[in-house]
């Protein structure tokens, strides 16, 4: 997570995007990008949520990483002796309903989760969930992608200082070689593989409601 250089990192239109699907797609008023540090929960981005982070203790996207594989989702906070107890169910943002999709590394190191939150006891669909794993999926793409280009562009002012004139030429051909941006790149992939998750599991309106019925 430190290499990443995600943390404390500020708003980007990309993050922002995923998150207002997630949202949408699972008809819930709350959906956060969660990133879990050694001792807080920070909130990459979010909506519905007036919170940048938490102290780890209180996250439940602690709880989704442990198994970085499948996705928790939890009916009803009230119910779960994990989370009954918790400030964030017992006072605001008073929590009923969480289910969060881990996001991982391309080694298969957890950050955190793609989370959505409602304040009354739900249950996502399993187009819903399918289309929650999805986005987690981008999401961790989107996270990897951001950090292959910092380190690029930090190797065009390595080079630059060392050579002004090879680093000119060298970021010319790099930018020639690039894709036309990281948001597009992410857009194209993630289009990919929501028209799949459309036709396998059946495309979720912005209702929350499956197209299917």
């Amino acid at each position: 997570l430190q290499a990443l250089e995600l943390l404390d990192s500020g708003r980007e239109a990309a993050f922002d995007d995923l998150v207002q699907l997630a949202a949408e797609w699972c008809g819930v008023p709350v959906a956060a990008i969660s990133v879990i540090d050694a001792d807080r929960q920070w909130f990459k981005a979010c909506c519905g949520l007036d919170l940048s982070e938490t102290p780890r203790e209180q996250s439940f996207c602690t709880h989704a990483i442990v198994q970085p594989h499948e996705l928790l989702q939890v009916r009803d906070t009230r119910l779960d002796p994990r989370f009954a107890d918790n400030p964030l169910v017992t006072g605001a943002p008073h929590v009923r309903f969480y289910a969060g999709a881990p996001l991982l590394t391309s080694e298969g190191h957890a950050l955190g989760a793609l989370c959505v939150i409602d304040t009354q006891p739900r249950e996502l669909s399993a187009s819903q969930t399918h289309a929650l794993a999805v986005l987690a999926r981008q999401v961790g793409l989107l996270i990897e992608l951001r950090s292959k280009r910092a380190r690029l562009e930090q190797q065009d002012v390595d080079l630059g200082m060392a050579d002004p004139v090879a680093g000119h030429a060298g970021l010319q051909a790099r930018m020639q070689d690039r894709p036309q941006g990281l948001r597009q790149h992410v857009d194209q992939a993630a289009a990919g593989q929501l028209a799949r998750a459309g036709a396998d599991a059946g495309v979720v309106g912005h209702d929350g409601v499956d197209a299917q019925q």
